[in-house]
């Protein structure tokens, strides 16, 4: 993409209402605009950067087994009257009534319409397991939306719902995404905490919240500090053996949010040297519930001994829209954002110093070609803007590769290349500024 026909409107000062570095850092560099209270438009830059981690997330849920489907924004009352939560839900729903009176609600959670689909479909122990599951918008009427994408009120969100017969299954179920989540988080180049957490409105009696360690984050958490250098599972991961190692060695040391703190246990577990208190990002969470959706809403399924009985049911969310916020708190410096290579809106940026030079302009193109080739999606910058500004406009947005042409360099035979994440500069052969970025 060359920049002079991209719509990227950086903003040179901060604007008032941005508290928090990642919703500063994403209204500067032109990733969205605020349309209303806790409600943005994604720009282009913003767009690229969620449909990037949005495929991460499909990756390794279609990996683990889940299946892909879209349910619709808008839901019937009806059916959360079935489950009894529609009026015990709270003001956070925004209920709706269609032209024909009929009460209808824009989906905060799909637990309630998943178990429909289900029902209407599944009825023999036979077609299970089932892992169904969405990345769609969300809408959640916060009182107090703020921090940006961190606490709006409409957000994607990838949200999977699974069906078992019995609880041995759905724990196994269970682990299967727990191991994901851990595996779907450090892709992004975050360590996600598992977390003992309440269930809140969703229910149920087993559930993790994954955690990133930020001084922005929302709410006090506690853990074993050794739980920072516990192993990923790797990309060999077979999800259909037995992952109750994984789960066990990661819940084996204590970690546990604010809501479910037991201060005597922590300090009873945990050796002085090693507790670690600090604030955490919320950016997933996984939960067990039974049959307290199935139950009610008569989503039973025949076992092997002829017996129906409700499917045994856990939900597992991934806050994709809001991943970008935390991935900027943990990923910034001074002059901009520090985007990991698998998420970059760019993969590299190529500062044309002297747009309408015949040698830079053709050196730039040969390095277009190739990063394009090898797959960098590099962002050319061949406007007639200030050098200073150029720079800065590019470590404001990100870019890990920063490859620097200019007439002085070129008449030396030599290029400079930066990169992001550490500042570090380099000044090479074009050619070794490519076989450098992995062109």
């Amino acid at each position: 993409m060359r920049l002079s026909r991209y719509f990227l409107p950086l903003l040179k000062e901060t604007p008032s209402e941005a508290q928090i570095v990642s919703h500063r850092l994403m209204l500067r560099a032109g990733m969205l605009r605020q349309e209303a209270a806790g409600i943005y438009a994604w720009l282009p830059l913003g767009l690229k950067v969620l449909r990037k981690i949005e495929q991460i997330v499909r990756e390794e849920m279609n990996r683990a087994g889940a299946v892909e489907l879209l349910m619709p924004t808008l839901q019937l009352a009806d059916l959360w009257r079935e489950s009894g939560r529609y009026d015990d839900y709270g003001a956070e729903m925004l209920r709706i009534k269609d032209r024909h009176e009929r009460e209808m609600l824009y989906g905060p959670t799909n637990e309630e319409m998943v178990t429909e689909i289900f029902r209407a479909s599944v009825k023999s122990y036979k077609d299970l397991p089932q892992n169904l599951y969405q990345i769609q918008w969300k809408f959640r009427d916060e009182q107090r939306p703020r921090f940006g994408v961190m606490r709006g009120r409409e957000f994607l969100m990838k949200d999977s719902y699974s069906f078992d017969l019995d609880e041995a299954g759905a724990r196994r179920t269970y682990n299967q995404m727990f191991a994901a989540y851990l595996r779907i988080y450090d892709r992004m180049g975050l360590r996600a905490i598992p977390m003992r957490a309440e269930t809140g409105p969703i229910g149920g009696d087993l559930s993790h919240e994954f955690i990133i360690l930020a001084d922005t984050g929302e709410s006090a958490v506690y853990c074993d500090r050794r739980v920072l250098d516990l192993p990923i599972p790797g990309e060999d991961i077979d999800y259909s053996s037995d992952l109750s190692g994984i789960m066990r060695d990661w819940t084996s040391l204590y970690a546990a949010t604010e809501d479910v703190h037991d201060a005597a246990r922590y300090e009873s577990e945990v050796a002085e040297g090693d507790r670690l208190e600090a604030r955490g990002i919320e950016v997933g969470q996984l939960f067990y519930f039974g049959d307290k959706y199935s139950k009610p809403m008569k989503a039973v399924v025949t076992g092997p001994d002829g017996v129906d009985r409700p499917a045994q049911m856990g939900s597992y969310g991934v806050g994709v829209s809001r991943l970008l916020g935390a991935i900027i708190e943990a990923s910034h410096d001074d002059n901009g954002i520090i985007w990991p290579d698998s998420v970059a809106p760019f993969g590299a940026a190529i500062i044309n110093l002297r747009p309408g030079d015949a040698a830079v302009d053709e050196a730039c193109g040969k390095a277009y070609a190739a990063l394009t080739k090898a797959g960098f999606d590099p962002l050319l910058d061949d406007t007639d803007g200030r050098v200073g500004a150029k720079f800065a406009a590019m470590d404001l947005i990100g870019s890990p590769w920063q490859l620097i042409v200019g007439p002085k360099g070129l008449a030396d035979g030599v290029v400079e290349l930066k990169r992001r994440a550490t500042g570090e500069r380099q000044t090479l052969s074009l050619d070794a500024a490519l076989a450098a970025i992995g062109a």
